[in-house]
């Protein structure tokens, strides 16, 4: 569970409608209106996107009325089906899906199979990506592609592809290094 304290918040009179903000907000919560960035505060998850990008300070953290816990119970989803999700994905369910929150990979899976087919779906029921937005991102879409979901990089968006996994490396450079245990560890996925 994560609990959201914060929400961005638009000071209309800086904001010059350079749209940086729109591109890099992880749950699609910004839209212009007027040249003017509007952001849907039940989107937002107070990530540092917006206000850390923004070049005319027209972005800025401000505390919610009433904070909003964001979860999916990882029980509401039959367990098997989550470890079959991730071991399509070569991720083992306790491993962390985004550090900054704190969320396992079975909560991410979880969303996934109660009907989350893009990183920002995922981002809103768990409230990943609302610290440092990379490393999630990447868990999230190697989950996806192995529930079978084709993704395609909205235009001028930051998306960067998924990092490599044990399942990634090439044979013959597991033989070559076969004192560094790549498939040994390996097993240790397969264990669940």
């Amino acid at each position: 569970m994560v609990t959201l304290k914060y929400q961005a918040e638009v000071i209309d009179e800086n904001c010059t409608g350079c749209k940086k903000c729109v591109w890099v907000c992880p749950t699609e919560a910004i839209h212009m209106q007027d040249n003017i960035a509007i952001i849907n505060d039940d989107l937002c998850v107070s990530c540092p996107n917006c206000h850390g990008i923004c070049p005319d300070d027209a972005i800025t953290r401000v505390e919610r009325a009433e904070p909003k816990e964001v979860r999916v119970p990882v029980e509401d989803v039959p367990i098997e089906d989550i470890h079959d999700l991730c071991r399509k994905a070569h991720m083992h369910p306790k491993q962390w899906h985004c550090l900054c929150t704190q969320t396992r990979v079975q909560e991410a899976a979880a969303a996934v199979l109660k009907g989350a087919i893009t990183p920002e779906q995922i981002a809103l029921d768990t409230g990943t990506r609302s610290g440092c937005t990379v490393y999630c991102q990447m868990m999230s879409m190697r989950l996806l592609e192995a529930a079978g979901h084709k993704l395609e990089k909205p235009e001028k968006w930051r998306w960067y592809p998924t990092t490599q996994s044990l399942w990634d490396v090439p044979q013959e450079v597991i033989d070559k290094y076969a004192g560094y245990f790549l498939e040994e560890d390996k097993d240790v996925f397969r264990k669940f």
